[in-house]
């Protein structure tokens, strides 16, 4: 089938996002095949609706395909910006897409995983979904949207997933905005058959972010990544607090200016823009390469960051991941 299986079945536009050994992670001509089957089939009568799922039982999809990234990087990064560039169009266009557009987010959905389903109007999860948007993890922020969508989560559950990058269960990502509804792995078979989405809907159960949403919008509503912390040690969360210090201090407080500032932007595409510049400064940034490196290239573990801290990331360098450049993708 390739790395991406593409057809229409009974009205239905079938994409099946085909690595299974890799959690689907996203090649630049798989990002390219599905945009322009979305192009097609928008304008093609005779396909009703669209439905997104993943191959093998691991999850729906990784991310981008890291090591591509990490690779270019390395070289000189001259490739990603394209990827990065299509990438971005195909979620504005799923967000855009004039039919009902379905995506199964069973299993691990992370990343660019996030990019291709939660832009649609019909997001499912189940009781197996583990998703994130670990980006500060690697010195990168949150893309493919994830800040639209993050920044607009309710209170600062957005913000905690963010700068934690960690994982949510599937009542996390449908209190989060992210998804819509939660049903039992079982019946996704009947599902991709045309059953009602919403027959089989099960009550979503307690998410741990709901639970916790008044220290968490206490703690992350500070203006600083550094105050957060303070925040965090001071109503007794150490571990989280411990997390966060964890990562990337230069994109740590990216991320956290960027989702600021998605608030305040008027759209999708517009915060996409302001993602493709931030991804473009982070390529050129020490910590994207190191980062990669240590959790995905070598898996030590132990990522050497620099700055090493957050007192050593001064404002007019966090200002400069939002100044350039030119951004090529909008949809006119």
């Amino acid at each position: 089938m390739g790395e991406v299986d593409i057809r229409v079945e009974r009205g239905v536009g079938r994409i099946t996002l085909n690595r299974p050994e890799a959690i689907n992670a996203l090649t630049h001509d798989m990002v390219r095949a599905v945009d322009a089957a979305l192009v097609a089939w928008a304008a093609d009568d005779g396909v009703r609706s669209v439905l997104l799922d993943g191959a093998g039982d691991r999850g729906l999809c990784a991310g981008g395909d890291i090591r591509a990234v990490h690779r270019d990087a390395v070289a000189g990064g001259t490739a990603t910006p394209g990827f990065w560039a299509d990438e971005y169009r195909l979620n504005a266009r799923i967000a855009r897409f004039p039919k009902p557009y379905t995506a199964l987010m069973d299993g691990l959905v992370m990343g660019g995983g996030v990019g291709v389903s939660a832009h649609g109007s019909v997001r499912v999860v189940t009781e197996r979904t583990r998703l994130a948007m670990p980006e500060v993890g690697i010195g990168l922020a949150p893309d493919v949207g994830g800040t639209y969508l993050l920044s607009r989560a309710p209170g600062e559950s957005g913000t905690y997933a963010a700068l934690t990058g960690g994982v949510l269960s599937g009542a996390d990502a449908v209190h989060c905005g992210l998804a819509d509804f939660l049903v039992p792995s079982g019946r996704l078979d009947a599902l991709r058959e045309g059953a009602d989405v919403t027959a089989p809907a099960v009550e979503v159960g307690p998410s741990r972010l709901a639970a916790n949403r008044t220290w968490i919008d206490a703690c992350f509503a500070a203006d600083t990544v550094e105050e957060i912390l303070d925040r965090l040690v001071a109503h007794g969360e150490d571990a989280t607090a411990k997390e966060i210090a964890a990562k990337s201090p230069t994109a740590l407080k990216v991320t956290l200016a960027a989702l600021r500032r998605a608030r305040a932007l008027p759209d999708l595409e517009a915060v996409l823009e302001q993602e493709y510049r931030v991804s473009v400064a982070c390529l050129r940034d020490h910590d994207l390469v190191e980062g990669i490196r240590a959790q995905i290239i070598d898996k030590d573990r132990s990522p050497r960051w620099s700055p090493a801290t957050l007192s050593g990331v001064d404002d007019d360098a966090v200002a400069a991941h939002f100044a350039e450049p030119e951004v090529p993708f909008r949809l006119t």
